[in-house]
């Protein structure tokens, strides 16, 4: 309906249109805040409908971090992971209707949990169950070839540069037998099998369809890192070696070729 001595022209329809957005976008913020209790003068909430709507809602969101972090809730049961799931949910809802993205603050939210702080260990241990997530949707790439770098001298190895594959993710863990902890407890691998107490680094990744992962230490986590920042291989060999000078650069690079945790290999260009 049109009214006498009102214009109608492209810039109204445009104003209108924002006006009509904006209170859209409003309306969907105060539902998500219902949803999740933060709003509380919404008429929906004196329907008894949207009570059950809600609770379905927050039950499909515990039982995804309870799915994308299944090493934490075995450690802890599933009474302790479900209340503290549930504090998470309704601190850090939901961004991407793909929940099996979903929670990936989840480590830094029970590092500073409190019912947490006799289990320090546990963040890192969501650390990992994170790791397993990225390794699995990352992207696919070929694995560098051991074989071909067999014939080459040691100068020229020197002088290549690879990087981690797209699905690796690593890291070291100074304080705890993080590794170890988690690969007791999740899935098949779950064992009650004795932990010796000390520092451990784990890397995880998915060079073909599975992911895969093994323990690494510290210096095969500094050789990581310096690929990742682009160095050459001699100089992430030497960041290897700074950190542990006991360290067979060969073993270690072996290592890593075997498990499909290196790509994009190629000579560094001379000038």
């Amino acid at each position: 309906m049109r009214y006498r001595g009102v214009r109608d022209g492209p810039s109204e329809r445009r104003l209108r249109a924002r006006v009509v957005t904006g209170s859209l976008a409003r309306f969907q913020s105060r539902f998500v805040d219902a949803l999740f209790d933060r709003e509380n003068d919404l008429a929906l909430n004196a329907q008894p409908a949207f009570a059950v709507y809600r609770n379905t809602v927050m039950k499909g969101c515990i039982d995804a971090l309870e799915a994308n972090y299944p090493s934490v809730a075995r450690l802890v049961g599933p009474d302790w992971f479900r209340a503290a799931a549930a504090m998470y949910v309704h601190a850090e809802p939901p961004g991407d209707g793909r929940l099996l993205n979903y929670g990936e603050s989840f480590a830094a939210f029970l590092a500073g949990f409190g019912p947490a702080r006799d289990l320090p260990y546990l963040a890192d241990v969501a650390r990992l169950d994170r790791f397993w997530i990225e390794a699995h949707t990352a992207a696919d790439a070929a694995a560098v070839d051991a074989a071909s770098l067999a014939p080459m001298a040691p100068e020229a190895l020197a002088g290549l540069r690879v990087a981690p594959h797209p699905a690796a993710r690593w890291r070291w863990f100074a304080d705890a037998p993080v590794y170890s902890i988690w690969q007791n407890n999740r899935g098949s691998h779950a064992s009650t099998g004795e932990i010796v107490w000390h520092g451990e680094g784990a890397l995880l990744v998915r060079p073909v369809d599975v992911v895969a992962w093994l323990a690494v230490d510290e210096a095969d986590c500094a050789f990581l890192d310096a690929c990742a920042a682009g160095r050459l291989l001699g100089d992430a060999a030497a960041e290897a070696l700074a950190v542990r000078p006991d360290t067979d650069v060969a073993g270690l690079l072996a290592r890593l070729l075997r498990a499909g945790a290196l790509v994009s290999l190629f000579e560094e260009s001379q000038p």
